[in-house]
């Protein structure tokens, strides 16, 4: 049998706390604080499911953050 991988861990960060920020510095400020992966998106874009531990999901309108999720 295959070993198990270790668990990762989220960054102790809020992603609320992006909202409202511009998109690039959103990006900067996440990357910092330990997420692993940055993936903007348009507001509605259609997306898969599937859940990345350490990755951050904008939602980027106009530039800016207007909603924010981790997986």
């Amino acid at each position: 049998m295959a070993p198990e991988s270790a668990k990762q861990q989220l960054p102790d960060d809020d992603p609320e706390s992006y909202v409202g920020l511009a998109a690039q510095e959103a990006e900067r400020r996440a990357r910092e604080r330990g997420w692993t992966t940055v993936r903007q998106l348009e507001p509605d874009a259609i997306i898969t499911m599937e859940y990345v531990v350490g990755r951050l999901n904008q939602a980027v309108r106009d530039g800016q953050v207007v909603r924010c999720w981790p997986g």
